[in-house]
């Protein structure tokens, strides 16, 4: 539980399994090293294709891979896929339900010093809009690894995101992970904590510091959300903070809001980016000044 890992090694340990089957092909916008596809690129050079600094590209042409049969695997950093080619993936893939996975990289304020126009903070709220796209968000490199293996296995339009640096583990090896169902990773009874992404780590160590007993759920599919398991939990709570390393508008907030203004009155207060840009800086300095680490969640929790 200690070590640190990377999402996106996950993810691109994971291709290179499922590089097994000829079906599977990755697509690369110049940059296999950073989103590591290049594990794959290495092993299977005859299904890796970098189609060079144009993401409007690199989405049309896995749509036409995926038309007659291919499973693409496509990715670049959050920034530029899905930021510079939104339009492309709602027409050519979602529209027309092609099987293409999206993996984003480098999301988030974790890119620290590349700066407000490398901190890609709107995508959760741009795919989940999209019909037909699943929208999965892992905490870690386990979960990275199993989910890529996971949305190989559905024939949908799939988005993943997920930051640069290398994060602890949050979950083992032998940690069930299934599309669309949410993961309990403590059990609480006064106040519900729902997040995604690698800042649930903030949650947990907060809550070796409160009196206040925390159930602390990783809803790390954002679409579908887990709504069995919403409609059975929130019996029990009045009380629901979300944290994400995302806009707290359009993000996994907005969806537990959303979801939750249906079935009872209920407290939210959502971490996250508030409605600014990001700039450059330490992730850890960014998280601080954004509210993302555990004296601003200690303070929340002292108050409700």
């Amino acid at each position: 539980m200690n070590e640190n890992k990377s999402c996106r090694d996950g993810f691109g340990r994971a291709l290179m399994e499922l590089g097994n089957s000829k079906k599977i092909v990755a697509l690369s916008a110049d940059l296999s090293p950073s989103v590591r596809m290049n594990y794959f690129k290495k092993k299977y050079p005859h299904r890796y294709f970098d189609v060079g600094v144009a993401e409007q590209n690199l989405v049309c042409v896995a749509s036409g891979l995926a038309h007659i049969g291919k499973v693409p695997f496509i990715s670049s950093f959050g920034a530029f896929c899905p930021g510079r080619c939104w339009e492309q993936i709602k027409t050519t893939i979602a529209y027309n339900n092609n099987n293409v996975k999206i993996i984003a990289s480098h999301c988030g304020l974790d890119v620290g010093p590349d700066g407000a126009t490398h901190q890609m903070l709107e995508d959760i709220s741009l795919m989940r809009s999209i019909p037909n796209m699943i929208v999965i968000v892992p905490c870690d490199y386990e979960q990275s690894r199993k989910a890529t293996l996971a949305i190989s296995k559905v024939n949908s339009p799939c988005y993943m995101r997920f930051g640069r640096s290398s994060t602890p583990l949050l979950t083992k090896s032998r940690s069930a992970f299934k599309i669309g169902k949410a993961q309990v990773l403590k059990k609480g009874k006064d106040i519900l904590v729902i997040g995604c992404g690698p800042v649930l780590k903030i949650a947990l160590d907060a809550s070796k510091k409160t009196e206040k007993s925390l159930m602390i759920v990783n809803m790390h599919t954002i679409k579908p959300l887990d709504e069995s398991f919403l409609r059975k939990i929130l019996c029990k709570f009045d009380k629901i903070i979300t944290i994400e390393d995302h806009q707290i508008e359009g993000g996994l907030g907005s969806a537990i809001a959303e979801f939750v203004s249906q079935i009872k009155p209920c407290k939210i207060i959502r971490m996250g980016v508030n409605n600014s840009f990001g700039e450059s800086g330490t992730k850890d300095e960014l998280y601080k000044k954004h509210g993302l680490h555990i004296d601003n969640l200690l303070n929340i929790l002292s108050k409700i």
